[in-house]
Parts: structure tokens; C-alpha cells; sequence
């Protein structure tokens, strides 16, 4: 199964997502949508799994549900959008993962782009960062890779470019 992640688009889809999506089978977003003819326009793509995040309103949080917990070919995967990083989390968080006891965390919200080993918790911790134009981030990152027989592999992190100049602007940092 070939994985296609993203987070924090805020409403706006590269066109480039759909480039890099087109060989997935399933397309994950992590929250912070903006809005749900984001998720419908990838839905009529590939298939969709989402949450919703704390930018989205009642019309995505009525489509998509705070957190998920699936098993894809072998490998449980809890996604939510406020999670915390390894050594971080945030106690909802530890709870839920001594609880679900997945393989694979994913979440977004930070717009920091980190994948990473938890050994306490023995998963893969996974921030695709944020694909969006809105934030602080400079450059838009997506994340592809493949899960068989329980184990990820193939993974790849992809860089769709800067960020929107007008945002740069907005938030008070020159652009040349």
C-alpha cells in the first residue's frame, strides 16, 4: 500500500500534491484542512482518510472525526492533529498511545516537518509539516511512502516549493 501525507493545507492545494499523489493509493491528511472541497477534491483523486484540526470548522469537523486508529496491511496507525513529538506529547496523547499501542503516529499542526523513531512507545512518529500557504513555515513539504506486511518503507519527504510570497509579507518578513 502506497501512502500519500499531508497537513496543514489551510485550504489551498498545490497542484503539485496531485503530481506527487498520483501514484498512492490512499491520501492521508492530518488536519488543519481550511475547508471540505479540499478533502472532496482529493477524494474524486484517491481515497481519503482525514481529521479534522483546530483551524477547521463545524462543516470539516462534521465530515471528519478528531482521531483515527486503522490498521493498513499489518501496521495500527493513530493520526490526530495536535500530537507532540517523541518526549512531548501532550497527555491525551501518552494515554492514546499506550492505549492503541500503534506502529505508526501520525500528526500535524506544528508545520515542522519531522519523522522520527519513538522508542518508548516502539512506532514511527511522522509530522509531514505543513502543505499550505499559511504559517510560518517556508517551504511546503509532503510526505509519500509504503506499508507491507507491517512495516513502512520507501518513504520519501517532498518539497513543493516556497510558501506564497503574500504570505511572507503578512507576516512582516521581506521578500526580494
Amino acid at each position: 500500500m502506497r501512502i500519500g501525507l499531508l497537513s496543514d493545507t489551510h485550504g489551498y492545494l498545490d497542484d503539485k500534491v496531485l503530481k506527487y499523489f498520483a501514484e498512492v493509493d490512499e491520501i492521508w491528511h492530518a488536519g488543519d484542512i481550511g475547508q471540505v472541497a479540499l478533502t472532496d477534491k482529493l477524494a474524486k483523486f484517491k481515497p481519503v482518510r482525514a481529521v479534522y484540526g483546530n483551524i477547521d470548522d463545524a462543516v470539516v469537523r462534521r465530515q471528519f472525526s478528531e482521531e483515527q486508529l486503522f490498521e493498513v496491511d499489518g501496521l495500527k496507525v493513530y493520526m490526530t492533529h495536535i500530537g507532540g513529538y517523541p518526549g512531548r506529547y501532550p497527555a491525551r496523547i501518552r494515554e492514546q498511545l499506550k492505549r492503541y499501542q500503534p506502529g505508526l503516529f501520525i500528526c500535524g499542526h506544528s508545520h515542522i516537518l519531522k519523522v522520527m523513531p519513538d522508542p518508548q512507545f516502539r512506532l514511527l512518529h511522522i509530522n509531514p509539516g505543513a502543505a499550505g500557504n499559511h504559517g510560518f513555515h517556508l517551504v511546503k513539504t509532503i510526505v509519500r511512502f509504503s506499508i507491507t506486511a507491517g512495516k513502512i518503507h520507501d518513504l520519501q519527504v517532498i518539497e513543493l516549493g516556497a510558501r506564497a510570497s503574500a504570505d511572507f509579507v503578512e507576516v512582516g518578513i521581506k521578500t526580494p
